[in-house]
């Protein structure tokens, strides 16, 4: 049994464990209503470009074509953006994206395609490094004020592999974020692009009736549109991992800093016990003394 010196000094280091999770949950909660503003903000503008796209392509019918839209009757060489984070201690936010990950490489790899990787964040290429995966770029350290800037070097090196046949398919897996307290693991085709023809108007019954004109022509307009909207799911992508990082981190450090709280009574608890049975002892042993005597 631990003498109650131990507990005690258990019990202090409980203590100072507490408040340094008590402090970075604070730390996280501020940086989440950041994260979320500039997330949800930007989400309708993605949606608003792809009712766009879809509207372009049903005014410009089966003659669109574009590189980025091109099927490639036999898929050999596939390139996943994996996003992850920088800082661990946010529960099983890394975790869950990257197991489903690895389920999803392998049924590629049954197929007979060769996969590679590019990824975002240190755990990302930490854990995929140590599993000796074929990882071509890395980048880390990266904060939002270079979002915009990664997303575009990146969707213009996507595009140039994809176009010229290095790679015949490209995947982004991430975490979405729906709110602080779910993110859902996601892996979605980043390349080929897919366009839905959406009727005109945007689904609503009045507006369905509405002729758009579109000038230039709806191919030229696809041209501008298409490398915008990649580079617009890859920022938004970004986005998303910021916010759920910092919303998981933020439930992580809540739960550590309840279960010290609990920790703490239960310690206290053995060291009252403890510090009892020292004290009924020490009686005993005086009144057995004087009755001695």
């Amino acid at each position: 049994m631990a003498s109650l010196r131990d507990i005690k000094r258990r019990i202090q280091s409980v203590k100072n464990t507490r408040q340094i999770t008590k402090a970075m949950k604070m730390v996280s909660g501020a940086k989440l209503k950041r994260a979320t503003d500039r997330a949800v903000a930007a989400r309708p503008y993605q949606e608003s470009l792809s009712r766009v796209l879809g509207r372009v392509a049903a005014a410009a019918g089966d003659t669109i074509t574009h590189p980025l839209l091109v099927q490639h009757e036999q898929v050999e060489k596939v390139l996943v953006v994996v996003m992850g984070s920088d800082r661990g201690l946010c529960g099983s936010f890394n975790g869950n994206i990257f197991r489903r990950l690895e389920r999803h490489i392998e049924k590629e790899r049954e197929g007979g395609k060769t996969i590679s990787l590019r990824t975002f964040g240190k755990k990302a290429r930490g854990h995929f490094g140590r599993r000796n995966y074929n990882i071509v770029s890395s980048v880390t350290d990266l904060n939002f004020s270079g979002y915009a800037d990664a997303a575009l070097a990146l969707a213009d090196q996507l595009s140039a592999e994809f176009a010229s046949g290095d790679v015949q398919e490209v995947w982004l897996s991430y975490n979405y974020f729906k709110s602080a307290g779910t993110q859902i693991p996601t892996i979605t085709r980043l390349l080929p692009l897919s366009v839905a023809a959406a009727p005109t108007g945007g689904g609503d019954a009045a507006a369905s009736s509405v002729e758009y004109k579109y000038e230039p022509d709806g191919q030229r307009l696809l041209d501008i549109l298409l490398p915008m909207q990649l580079r617009t799911i890859l920022l938004q992508a970004l986005l998303d991992t910021e916010a759920g990082e910092h919303a998981a981190r933020m439930a992580a450090m809540d739960n550590a800093t309840r279960n010290a709280g609990d920790l703490i009574s239960s310690l206290t608890l053995e060291y009252n016990r403890g510090r009892q049975a020292a004290i009924t002892k020490e009686l005993i042993e005086i009144v057995s003394g004087a009755e001695a005597i």
